[in-house]
């Protein structure tokens, strides 16, 4: 895969249900097309069908193992590709799934023809994760995850010895998240070797979410 990645899980942060989230999905849109980095977004689910009539790239945050049936509350897999997304994150830290049930959503949204993210916490998981060849690896050291203290600095050898692990299974590309709070941890953790980063709060508890945006893509373009 070609060319840097940022994808920014806008969680459950009000930025996410309000006007905002069209304001990033905007602004997403505009600077994918002006600077060649592909930019994924991952709005809650009831957001996302409303977002991809402005962005092209948006994924769901989280699908549960399972198909259509007698499931209340839940999101099966199989249900991806009616919603009109991309993709799906899998595995995030706040929704960890057995590696069983981490094959079952991939292979899911294979058979959709759908993309997926599958985030590990550990070199080891993201090795365990390259067996299941998904779309794209994003390793996360939980406890550095909303702490504004970047991995790319902080654990820098996470990604280093994460891309190692991924490269000796399979050729998936691996993206770097957890404390990436300004356009220098994105670069940081390029240079180390990422394709690029899994952002969240630097950008939805921005002041200026677009803006932060923009640093963050602008960065990642100029590596």
């Amino acid at each position: 895969m070609a060319g840097r990645v940022l994808v920014v899980n806008f969680k459950a942060y009000r930025t996410a249900f309000d006007s905002t989230a069209e304001a990033i999905a905007r602004e997403a849109s505009r600077l994918a097309s002006s600077l060649g980095v592909r930019i994924i977004i991952a709005p809650p689910a009831p957001v996302a069908p409303r977002l991809t009539r402005i962005h092209e790239d948006v994924y769901l945050q989280h699908l549960d193992p399972i198909g259509f049936g007698a499931h209340t509350g839940s999101l099966p897999a199989e249900a991806a590709g009616l919603l009109g997304v991309r993709g799906s994150l899998v595995n995030h830290s706040e929704r960890k799934m057995v590696l069983r049930d981490v094959a079952r959503v991939v292979e899911a949204l294979k058979r959709q023809g759908l993309e997926s993210i599958v985030c590990a916490d550990t070199p080891a998981e993201a090795s365990a994760a390259a067996y299941l060849r998904p779309t794209m690896i994003a390793v996360e050291p939980p406890e550095l995850i909303g702490t504004g203290i970047p991995v790319s600095k902080a654990r820098p050898e996470v990604i280093t010895e994460s891309l190692e692990a991924v490269r000796r299974v399979a050729d998936v590309p691996l993206l770097a998240g957890a404390g990436i709070s300004s356009p220098e941890d994105a670069v940081r953790a390029v240079e180390l070797g990422a394709n690029g980063v899994l952002v969240a709060s630097v950008v939805m508890k921005s002041p200026d979410p677009p803006a932060a945006l923009r640093g963050l893509a602008e960065a990642l373009a100029s590596v």
